[in-house]
């Protein structure tokens, strides 16, 4: 063929990643499965914009997605400054008039206690972090996902919600309205191009789950960017599924 030298075969045009040019905002990207998750997007082709209260944590991401090629935007914020959120929700609409992917990951155990130990104050910090912040981000970001080609959330969710195990009520109780959260906002949004799943990533190897389980040996659990990998596969523009809850099975993927 011309141009190509004796004894060579010509390459096949290089595909370019799944998620080139798209924006993603993940929470809680500064460790664990939103670490992974935030990295996972980058390497995928998306401009990842990293949300989290530890900037030691998101400068180390900003790192590792550069090493991989690709960039990010670091957005220090404690998800309870929901005035914080507005503000992000609007610095996004000036810079990127858009949002093709959200997700809702950043949360906190709280106390594992009996219910009626649990203090007011420790309770309405889980629901605020967990529950109340997602909705504010749905608040501040709905208008971005719809202008959207193929906007695509997915909310980090837990089996707990299916078990209600003793001692663990504000964590159950919160995980089950961010349920019922995104289902809401799944059936709102059906007849759009937005697409809204919930994601439960099974026993993982999370600083969390360690100050859940402290005597349990960690190598036995699923390492965080092997899940991550099924996070993104849910933020892909080919997602048609809508309202539903996936879960992670260790060597099996997504079901």
């Amino acid at each position: 063929m011309p141009g190509t030298s004796p004894g060579m075969t010509e390459q096949p045009p290089r595909m370019p990643p799944p998620l080139a040019g798209r924006i993603a905002l993940v929470t809680g990207a500064s460790r664990g499965i939103g670490y992974a998750t935030a990295l996972a997007l980058a390497k995928a082709g998306a401009h990842v914009i990293a949300v989290a209260r530890t900037v030691g944590g998101l400068e180390e991401l900003d790192d590792a997605i550069k090493a991989a090629g690709s960039s990010a935007t670091l957005v220090p914020l404690d998800l309870k400054d929901y005035e914080g959120i507005d503000r992000l929700g609007h610095a996004l609409r000036q810079r990127f008039a858009r949002l093709d992917v959200l997700v809702g990951n950043a949360a906190m155990l709280g106390p594992l206690s009996p219910l009626g130990h649990v203090e007011a104050k420790a309770w309405q910090e889980v629901i605020a972090v967990n529950v109340t912040a997602n909705w504010r981000l749905i608040c501040a970001m709905d208008e971005l996902l719809k202008r959207s080609d193929a906007g695509r959330v997915v909310f980090i969710s837990s089996g707990i919600t299916a078990t209600a195990h003793a001692y663990w009520g504000p964590y159950t109780v919160s995980k089950a309205a961010l349920e019922a959260l995104a289902r809401t906002y799944a059936a709102e949004t059906a007849t759009t191009k937005v697409r809204v799943n919930l994601f439960n990533p099974g026993p993982t190897r999370t600083r969390m789950r360690a100050q859940a389980f402290p005597g349990e040996d960690p190598m036995t659990l699923e390492a965080a960017d092997k899940v991550a990998e099924k996070v993104v596969e849910l933020c892909l523009p080919s997602v048609t599924e809508t309202g539903k809850l996936y879960a992670y099975q260790k060597g099996q993927g997504v079901s």
